[in-house]
């Protein structure tokens, strides 16, 4: 039994090892939501919008991460410019910055400025650069 529990602690420690090494490969896209705590309008974001979210398809083509906004704001080699608002959510794919919406009223506004972003994004993927 010792010897098992030995062998398990090592498996673990080499698999977190090789993720470290080998992250895996980024979602072809995103939505990052940066926000911060005690931000009254990404509360009121969690209670409308991020309950339903992931079951949309703008959900399914962009699952929803959460980033912290620090004092100084985000600064990022995928952003186009700095995120200080709270909320702010920005269409990434790829690793670049697609689009972003600034601030949350209500999840009308918000479902239809992101449909725009993610109608942006179907284009740019019927139409690829050569």
């Amino acid at each position: 039994m010792i010897a098992s529990w030995g062998h398990r602690v090592r498996s673990a420690a080499f698999v977190l090892l090789l993720c470290a090494w080998f992250p895996a490969p980024a979602l072809a896209a995103e939505l990052v939501m940066y926000r911060r705590d005690g931000c009254a309008f990404c509360l009121r974001f969690e209670r409308e919008v991020a309950p339903l979210y992931g079951k949309t398809r703008e959900g399914k083509l962009a699952p929803l991460r959460r980033v912290d906004v620090p004092a100084g704001g985000v600064r990022d080699a995928s952003l186009k410019e700095p995120v200080i608002a709270a909320p702010t959510f920005v269409l990434v794919d790829k690793g670049r910055e697609i689009g972003r919406i600034t601030g949350y009223l209500n999840d009308d506004m918000f479902w239809g400025l992101l449909g725009s972003l993610v109608a942006g994004m179907d284009k740019r993927d019927a139409n690829p650069k050569p």
